[in-house]
């Protein structure tokens, strides 16, 4: 269990790539954790619409930076996260160059900065760094099998490179570093547009354009739903002592992209048809992680079934082509939404919000002050579009979704995969 911060000093923690979709989310949690967040990105990938919800806050700075240049923050830090990267392949190899660079070269400089101020720094590399991997499921002691000169060899390598250098400043006792491999992750907060599966699936099944699908669909991936990769990067910060090994963060629930694909269709109740094109160069046949050692060291494993995931990303997405200002967080699971009145955020966003028991219990539609219900007060709020506080709905949500989460309030999931239950992170707030 993570240690609260709210009794010590207040603390400042660096986010480099804080702006993205991961990093998002991160910033959120600390700041929710009583740090001082410092947020670095050049918004290559991030998007300012990730981090308004602490924009003006005392505890929060963000500077527009490429880390491949030195930072000069004029103030000590006490922990550093670097995300800063593209993660997608359509992204990543647009600029191969800047890719290795920021890898590589932005790395160093967080390094650097780490041994100046004697900071914690946690790298988030990949399970890219496996390459396409010969072993299954993927231990951290597999030392992969990667193509050095391929077209993802920018994002590949790189990364096994960022690691060289982490631990080479560990060993040399420069500073106290630790890596996480992150395996694929989804959920609120994702560009629409920047070509990873679960993006580029729900978007065209509700665009009712055809689903594209690389290869025959028969390879595998594991889906980590945000939320619960936060908590683990947090908890391998916190872990005392240092692991001095790379830690896989990922679900090892095993899907086809044909699976996923037909749990798309479902949940949005779209009749878009599959269509099939080739492999790219490299693309890995199977992706599971191995997280034997996340659950020894961290007491960490992911809660947050696929279907129950993947539906949350689907209202956001729906959210966004129905005008919304503002992305909407991950929610929590006691269903409050971790803002103080005053704060931040779209009252006429749809959430849905699910406890920490067996199964999701309440929804509520465009809430702007959440109020807890009973289920059948929630199934029929959402199907006639109701707001949960007694306000109307903007807009009511597609009919497949009302019977998804209808039937995922009255009963538990049943999703086959070896996924897991539990807490997710609100929103952040004062």
């Amino acid at each position: 269990m993570r240690r609260s911060r709210k009794a010590q000093r207040t603390r400042t923690v660096l986010v480099a790539g804080g702006a993205g979709f991961l990093g998002s989310h991160l910033c959120e949690a600390l700041f929710r954790d009583d740090y001082r967040v410092i947020c670095v990105d050049n918004f290559l990938t991030g998007r300012i619409e990730n981090i308004t919800s602490l924009i003006g806050r005392s505890r929060f700075r963000l500077i527009e930076q490429d880390i491949c240049n030195p930072l000069e923050l004029g103030e000590p830090v006490d922990r550093i996260f670097n995300l800063a990267c593209a993660a997608s392949p359509p992204r990543y190899q647009a600029d191969p160059v800047h890719t290795t660079r920021t890898c590589v070269i932005g790395t160093l400089n967080l390094l650097e900065l780490a041994v100046r101020d004697g900071a914690r720094f946690l790298q988030a590399s990949t399970s890219e760094i496996y390459g396409d991997p010969e072993q299954h499921p993927q231990r951290e002691d597999y030392l992969g099998h990667v193509n050095c000169t391929g077209p993802r060899a920018c994002y590949d390598e790189g990364k096994r490179t960022a690691e060289t250098l982490c631990f080479d400043y560990l060993r040399a006792d420069m500073a106290d570093v630790r890596v996480a491999r992150i395996f694929n992750t989804y959920g609120p907060r994702m560009d629409p547009a920047d070509g990873r599966i679960v993006s580029n699936l729900v978007m065209q099944a509700l665009e009712k354009r055809p689903l594209t699908i690389f290869g025959d669909g028969r390879q595998t991936r594991s889906f980590c739903y945000v939320t619960d990769l936060v908590e683990g990067l947090l908890r391998l910060m916190d872990i005392e002592p240092n692991p001095r090994q790379p830690i896989n963060l990922g679900n090892p629930g095993e899907f086809t992209i044909l699976d996923l694909a037909g749990l798309v269709r479902e949940l949005t109740g779209t009749r878009s048809p599959v269509k099939f094109l080739p492999l790219p160069e490299d693309d890995p046949r199977r992706r599971r992680p191995d997280i034997a050692r996340a659950r020894s060291l961290l007491g960490w494993s992911p809660k947050v079934p696929l279907r129950q995931g993947l539906l949350q990303t689907v209202v956001y997405f729906s959210d966004l082509g129905n005008g919304a200002t503002e992305p909407v967080a991950a929610t929590n699971g006691s269903g409050a939404n971790g803002f103080e009145p005053g704060a931040r955020h779209n009252p006429d966003a749809t959430r849905v919000l699910y406890t920490e028991g067996e199964h999701p219990t309440e929804i509520l539609v465009g809430s702007d002050n959440p109020r807890h219900g009973e289920r059948s007060r929630a199934v029929e709020a959402i199907s006639q579009g109701h707001r949960a506080d007694g306000g109307r709905a903007n807009r009511r949500l597609p009919a497949t979704i009302v019977h998804h989460v209808s039937r995922m309030l009255r009963q538990p999931d049943d999703d086959a995969s070896p996924t897991r239950r539990g807490r997710q992170h609100p929103r952040a707030g004062s």
